[in-house]
């Protein structure tokens, strides 16, 4: 008897025990958990200021999924803890430490993030409203924010995390805090402010990369207006675009590199001159290509007895037209710099196109009279100089006939840098591709800008592949590589030759920038299927709002 109520009490114990789950069997629970209730009464109104948490019942067991990111509570609340963490429980606890604002309507949104316990079906777009005044505000501002650019990912390659937040007007506006209000758009971009105050606001949309609700300047995208919100109705279609923002010109770091040494900057000046300061390098070279944030200071090593043995502190100064200052590197001569060429870009010449290599160092000279250009074993006439927009290219321009085999003999010391470096010999192996192989684009704008612009091929990752800097009417690509590409126009609105962002620091709305999308198509660009022999026309209503973005 003793034994058996003993194996009693341990199979009452087991299943005292045992986690809640689904019945063995049956149709799947694809329900949503229900709200039942909270501490706060129904009316939702008059909570005193001193309450401490928010617990919400539910009708079933429920956990948290992605809390972190998901949850947002406008006027923001530093709160200390949320249960469940991610063992389940029937009810959800939210607890804090300050106390709350007089006469305010507070907005918890769970976003997506209530799931029950068993299946994980999410209670969708979860708000809990309360205020500590008499009635709970009503307002709300709707619409839908997306990337003008058509970039789906951040730049660390995720998916992006767009935020809307609205800002007080205020006589100094504080936007390294977070917003006063703030949501975050679903994954199609459509987005809500609900329970909002009459008042006056700056809206913002932003993709938070780092999910610390407040935006990044410089780091990561932004969407705003410069006009302020005067909030006395609700407002519904609201259409924000998020541009990539203009980062500060600083000073970043300096670094050894083949050929002298590199200077980077953070933003992308315009200008940089850089001089050194002492005796060494006395001879020395600067490239910069306008709005890069690259700076090569080149010298001979060698020649100059500079790190030979031990490393030796070199300084210079720069001037970015707004920042001045001196920096110094500790340079120890590399083991290895010699001065080489190669073909990096493709063996196969496309129709109507110019042969290209490179060296790793810039050019200053070549002998082009000593070169040797076969095809069939029969020497080839052409000609040779030093690329205009890039000194460590050479452009080899001849009568290619497509289908036909080349073959470019460089002889050593025939590529030389500024101080008498020089390459080895090589032989560049290369075929002159035929027509048909490829394709043709051809855009009919209509309503094109007045400025010039660049029109754009992309590839799948967003990535142009072919542009025209243009003002036509009609843009016509020729020899396109078969594949899918989208179409993307940017305006150089200044005509300073370079296509500007936004700046939201000094309050710079962006540059005007349009997606090709044909009507009903559910992509953000619409695809342009390139294929060997043929010739594809698109027509481009830049006016149609189903294709702008700005």
């Amino acid at each position: 008897m003793k034994q058996f109520l003993l194996w009693l009490f341990a199979a009452l114990f087991l299943v005292s025990c045992a986690r809640v789950g689904s019945p063995v069997g049956g149709d799947k629970d694809t329900i949503p958990p229900k709200m039942i209730g909270s501490n706060i009464d129904t009316t939702r109104i008059n909570v005193p200021r001193d309450i401490k948490k928010l617990r919400i019942d539910f009708d079933e067991y429920v956990t948290l999924k992605d809390i972190s990111k998901n949850l947002i509570v406008s006027p923001p609340i530093k709160y200390t803890k949320i249960i469940p963490s991610s063992t389940g429980n029937k009810y959800l606890q939210i607890e804090w430490k300050d106390s709350l604002l007089a006469n305010t309507t507070y907005n918890f949104n769970f976003g997506n993030s209530v799931v029950d316990l068993n299946e994980s079906n999410a209670l969708p777009y979860f708000n809990f409203a309360f205020s500590t005044g008499e009635k709970i505000d009503d307002l709300y501002i709707s619409g839908t924010i997306t990337d003008a650019l058509g970039d789906n990912k951040n730049s660390e390659g995720k998916e992006k995390n767009l935020v809307i937040g609205l800002y007080q007007v205020k006589d100094t506006m504080n936007y390294r805090q977070k917003p006063y209000y703030i949501t975050k758009a679903d994954p199609d971009g459509y987005f809500e402010l609900n329970y909002l105050t009459p008042g006056k606001y700056r809206i913002i949309g932003f993709d938070d990369e780092n999910n610390n609700s407040i935006y990044d300047t410089g780091k990561e995208s932004i969407a705003f207006q410069k006009e302020e919100i005067n909030l006395e109705n609700s407002i519904s279609g609201l259409k924000l675009k998020t541009f990539p923002s203009q980062k500060m010109v600083k000073y970043k770091e300096m670094s050894v590199s083949t050929g002298g040494v590199l200077m980077t900057f953070e933003g992308n000046p315009e200008k940089v001159v850089v001089k050194t300061v002492g005796d060494k390098p006395a001879d020395y070279k600067v490239t910069h290509k306008a709005k890069s944030d690259s700076v090569r200071i080149w010298f001979d090593a060698a020649k100059e007895n500079i790190g030979a043995t031990v490393s030796e502190n070199l300084k210079f100064s720069y001037d970015t037209g707004s920042k001045q200052d001196t920096m110094s590197i500790f340079y120890k001569k590399p083991a290895k710099e010699d001065m080489t060429i190669a073909n990096p870009f493709s063996n196969k010449l496309a129709p109507e196109t110019d042969f290209r290599f490179s060296s790793n160092y810039i050019i200053n000279k070549i002998q082009p009279e000593n070169w040797k250009l076969e095809a069939d074993s029969i020497t080839q006439d052409f000609t040779a100089r030093i690329s205009e927009l890039d000194s460590t290219q050479v452009i080899v321009k001849s009568n290619f006939v497509s289908g036909k085999k080349y073959k470019l003999t460089v002889p050593k010391n025939t590529v030389i840098s500024f101080y008498n470096k020089s390459s080895e010999s090589v032989r560049f192996d290369f075929e002159a591709a035929k027509p048909e192989e490829f394709g043709s684009f051809t855009a009919n704008l209509i309503n094109p800008p007045s400025q010039k612009f660049w029109l754009q091929l992309l590839n799948e990752k967003n990535e142009p592949i072919y542009q025209q800097y243009t003002n036509q009417p009609v843009v016509k690509f020729i020899n396109l590589k078969p594949g899918t590409y989208r179409l993307r126009m940017l305006v150089d609105n200044n005509d300073n030759g370079y296509w500007d962002s936004s700046d939201f620091t000094n309050d710079i709305l962006p540059e005007d920038a349009y997606l090709f999308k044909k009507a009903g198509d559910k992509e953000v660009m619409s695809k342009i299927n390139v294929r060997p022999m043929w010739e594809i026309n698109e027509n481009w209503d830049i006016t149609k709002e189903e294709q702008s973005v700005n």
